[in-house]
């Protein structure tokens, strides 16, 4: 005697394809993994692009009208120095066209145990001094301990290691920026409609304000992740040149047509040359005249200074041509004995108009990440991209929980009404399965 039973249902088959299925996947958990990562760097990114406008409005006397007359030479710059600070000596000076000189200083002899450590301290503790460039007069002195940092230092260190040490915290900003790009395009390919209407449109495009908080936010999160898309790529992989070795190296590799990115290599002086020309003083300023005359016209420049115990040391000088840009910086290395130009190789010491494409791009890289490649409009642009990019794991996440809870919630509610049954209700006559019972002799 064989019972037949009522057959059960068939199990609804998805209606995506496997890739689909897997580009979902990937997105959610990717995007659970690293949304701490993505939300750290993105505010701190925020913040980062317009730390020099913010400076020149928190402190209006670092603002200097500029003059047609030389500015302070970088011997003029160590005489103001040792006059503050016996025990002390330049290590760099920033000159910006209309502001003061920011001068660093560094201890004369290194004390046990200082470094060149990656949370922005300095060795044994500096001085930073903002000199008018003019008169010399000392604006301001800022004393700090070994590694205490401003604001934006601060700002910087998460945005690159988030706070954590920085062989630690680094790989994870790294490889959590390369997710954050997969998760840009698995993005895009589930906001991709299978279907293009006037619905798909509306919801691909706008956001409706006047809806639930559950659309508004699903809303947000894909419309404005759509419209923040290229920023947010473009800001995330010129930030992977910074960080990962194997991926600049090949992206560099690809826009040069095959050319093999340069290692940088840091130039020496002629040590037996040492006191022979020059002597540390008129080095100094015959390098600095140097430049200054092929770049009569530059808003900005990079002075650092030789370190006098190391006989080694050059001297090297960046040039900025273009206020609030760096693409077409150039950068020279001089013997501090003899004042030889040392030619580099890298991409940052050759002059932008006589630059390849791939090389105009490395040096674009920066003012591509921070935006200043266009300018003031530019940094707005990678403001709101980044705020929306910090705003993304937000949401994101959101929709995640609400989905889950939702059907958590539906599946616990179902026995309850089972059990307790509704009173407002009519009962349902209960029906038996009918069972077939066939008899095979």
């Amino acid at each position: 005697m064989i019972t037949g039973n009522k057959p059960s249902a068939p199990k609804k088959k998805s209606k995506d394809s496997l890739f689909n299925r897997i580009n979902k996947w990937l997105h959610l958990w990717l995007g659970l993994i690293s949304g701490v990562i993505v939300l750290i760097v993105c505010i701190t990114g925020c913040i980062w692009v317009f730390n020099e406008e913010i400076t020149g409005l928190l402190e209006p006397e670092t603002k200097v009208e500029w003059q047609n007359k030389p500015v302070l030479t970088p011997s003029q710059l160590t005489a103001v120095a040792a006059k503050l600070y016996k025990d002390k000596v330049p290590s760099y000076a920033n000159y910006h066209q209309g502001e003061v000189i920011n001068l660093s200083l560094r201890d004369k002899v290194e004390k046990k145990g200082g470094r060149r450590g990656g949370g922005g301290g300095r060795r044994g503790g500096g001085v930073l001094l903002k000199i008018n460039p003019y008169s010399g007069e000392v604006i301001s002195k800022e004393v700090r301990k070994p590694g205490e940092t401003d604001f934006f230092r601060f700002i910087l260190n998460g945005h690159r290691f988030l706070w954590l040490p920085y062989e630690i915290g680094r790989p994870i900003v790294n490889y959590g920026t390369m997710v954050f790009v997969v998760l840009l395009i698995t993005g895009l390919i589930w906001w991709y409609p299978k279907k293009w209407n006037k619905s798909t449109t509306d919801k691909s495009f706008k956001i409706k304000w006047g809806a639930s908080f559950k659309r508004v936010n699903l809303d947000l999160h894909n419309v404005l992740g759509f419209y923040s898309l290229l920023f947010l790529l473009a800001i995330a992989l010129t930030g992977m040149v910074y960080g990962i070795k194997w991926y600049s190296e090949g992206l560099y590799w690809v826009t040069t047509a095959g050319e093999k990115l340069p290692e940088f290599r840091r130039m020496e002086s002629d040590s037996l040359q040492a006191g022979k020309f020059y002597t540390p003083v008129q080095a100094m300023d015959a390098a600095w005249a140097k430049v200054i005359d092929k770049h009569p016209k530059s808003t900005g420049f990079y002075y650092s200074f030789p370190d006098a115990k190391r006989a080694k040391a050059t001297i090297d000088i960046t040039v900025y041509p273009t206020a609030g840009q760096f693409y077409n910086s150039q950068g020279y290395s001089f013997d501090q004995h003899t004042l030889k130009e040392l030619k580099r190789k890298d991409p940052y010491s050759v002059p932008y108009d006589e630059a390849t494409v791939g090389q105009k791009l490395r040096k674009m890289n920066y003012d591509i990440h921070v935006g200043s490649i266009l300018g003031f409009p530019g940094k707005v642009l990678a403001f709101l991209a980044s705020l929306i990019g910090a705003s993304l794991p937000i949401t994101g996440f959101l929709i995640w929980y609400g989905r889950k809870f939702k059907k958590k919630k539906g599946k616990s509610d179902k026995p309850a009404s089972n059990q307790a049954g509704d009173k407002n209700q009519p009962k349902k006559p209960v029906v038996k399965p009918v069972v077939k019972e066939v008899i095979l002799n």
